[in-house]
């Protein structure tokens, strides 16, 4: 993203890094770039540190930036594993059944009463420590001792255990929601979607995503940030169980990953969605829009290559809603059943025409922390620690850029902006070939001489080297009579196999 012909400049997030728990530094350096930018901006976090951090010191910063009205440390509540916990039993939004123990001895009944595996989440994922060994924010747990072990370092992780029923994954089963809301919760743009592909399979985040509304995704979304009064852009994670009904299991304050897949055929996505709903400006009703595919690139290949192949365009998956003809997904229903949805919309509109970009105001800055190994963040592009970039809105009454409905949105490809690919793809090639030579370096000189004869004479394996040819073998014991005889086959040397386990 850094290398975009389209970002105006970056500016250096916190120089001790972003800690939430401590946003002063923070603040100091929001302070310091709308100096800078010499007059009030937007301000949109693109990720859960950046988002609960902001939230902290908005009520400072509200005659620099335009920033979403979050009271109440909300952003920190709902990324608050635990909270999310109370809050979706508060309001009857279907959740994973969990447990918070109060002992090691609790933990262990509690795996052993949810049935193994578990989920174990700490609740407050960004208090854990830096490279502290075993504890991660997610973690599959197998058996009750393993869980009273995670609980006895409940001190070290900073926050508290939770526990949770295991859901196991499989085609259809993982959902998302992307909304941008104004105040009171009132949507701007909104949708649902499903993964195709994730990476790492199966647990990870969005390869290929499409468009596909669903009533019960969207009804519980759409619920909770009514009850939460939400206003801001938020990204949700939804799983189907075995009888059929979404569970949430994740909240992020922020853009996901994929945001752009939600873009509307006049190109409006949620984030400007809400740059016009905080300049004060009119949001567009979105039209059509669902259909659309989302795929990162370097994490499609991979994913495809190890989970299955990419998916293709559904032809016979339909709706018509109020805004015509659109794509439409499985309802969410045990049976399968398909149900007429119309798209979510915004609460205003402007009439007939295409939408326009928001006429000269403040200016987009992000406190972003771009990076592809931070846990839930925004992975598209290079790590930029608590930075903010600042971009000049464009002119009075140029068009936005239309959006394709029912298209394909690429991650990192665009025909006139080609930097941020070829940046993905020389780090994506320069990461593999480091792990290549990792992993012969940890191989023994043997080792690598037995990979070599093995990719060349790869059918050659049971035999000897031709400068010492073996010793006859001993004949075989005639069948007895009425048995079948079979081949017996070659025996291999145990270097191959042994490098294959490795």
């Amino acid at each position: 993203m850094g290398r975009s012909r389209y970002l105006r400049a970056v500016h250096a997030g916190p120089a001790g890094g972003l800690d939430p728990e401590a946003p002063e530094a923070l603040l100091e350096c929001l302070t310091g770039v709308s100096e800078r930018i010499g007059r009030q901006a937007v301000l949109i976090a693109m990720d859960d540190l950046s988002a609960i951090a902001v939230s902290r010191v908005a009520p400072m910063l509200h005659e620099r930036f335009r920033i979403p009205h979050q009271p109440d440390n909300l952003p920190a509540r709902v990324a608050d594993k635990a909270e999310l916990s109370r809050l979706c039993s508060r309001w009857d939004v279907p959740h994973p059944e969990t447990v918070i123990p109060a002992s090691g001895a609790e933990a262990a009944e509690a795996a052993w009463r949810l049935g193994l595996p578990v989920v174990a989440k700490w609740s407050r994922p960004w208090l854990l420590p830096t490279g502290a060994d075993g504890l991660r924010s997610t973690t599959l747990v197998h058996t009750a001792a393993e869980a009273r072990r995670l609980y006895e370092r409940s001190a070290e992780a900073g926050s508290r255990l939770l526990l949770q029923r295991f859901l196991p994954a499989g085609p259809d089963t993982d959902w998302f929601f992307h909304g941008a809301f104004a105040r009171g919760g009132r949507p701007l743009l909104a949708g649902s979607g499903r993964k195709e592909l994730s990476w790492p399979v199966r647990t990870g985040l969005t390869a290929v995503g499409r468009w596909l509304p669903d009533p019960a995704v969207e009804a519980a979304a759409l619920r909770l940030a009514e009850q939460l009064g939400y206003q801001g852009i938020l990204d949700l994670d939804f799983r189907r169980d075995e009888q059929g009904c979404f569970r949430l299991v994740d909240f992020n304050p922020r853009p996901g990953a994929q945001f752009r897949l939600f873009t509307d055929a006049a190109g409006l996505d949620v984030v400007q969605a809400m740059y016009l709903d905080l300049t004060g400006q009119r949001v567009p009703q979105p039209s059509g829009g669902p259909g659309r595919v989302f795929v990162a690139e370097n994490y499609a290949l991979l994913a495809a290559v190890r989970g299955g192949a990419l998916p293709r365009r559904r032809a016979a998956e339909h709706v018509v809603g109020s805004a015509g003809p659109a794509a439409a997904a499985p309802s969410g229903r045990p049976d399968g059943a398909a149900e007429q949805v119309p798209p979510v919309v915004a609460g205003q509109r402007t009439g007939p025409g295409r939408a326009t970009e928001p006429e000269p105001g403040p200016e987009h800055d992000g406190a972003d922390r771009h990076g592809p190994d931070h846990d839930g963040a925004d992975r598209h592009g290079p790590d930029h620690d608590g930075a903010a970039a600042g971009a000049q809105p464009a002119p009075a009454g140029r068009p936005v850029r239309p959006g394709r409905g029912g298209g394909v949105e690429t991650a990192w490809f665009a025909a006139d902006d080609l930097l941020p690919f070829l940046a993905m793809l020389g780090a994506f090639l320069g990461r593999g070939a480091g792990k290549g030579v990792r992993v012969l370096r940890g191989v023994p000189a043997q080792g690598r001489r037995t990979a070599r004869a093995v990719a060349r004479t790869p059918r050659q394996r049971g035999e000897q080297p031709a400068a010492a040819p073996p010793p006859p073998p001993p004949p075989a014991p005639a069948p007895a009579a009425g048995s079948v005889s079979r081949p017996v086959p070659p025996e291999a040397s145990a270097e191959p196999d042994e490098l294959v386990t490795r």
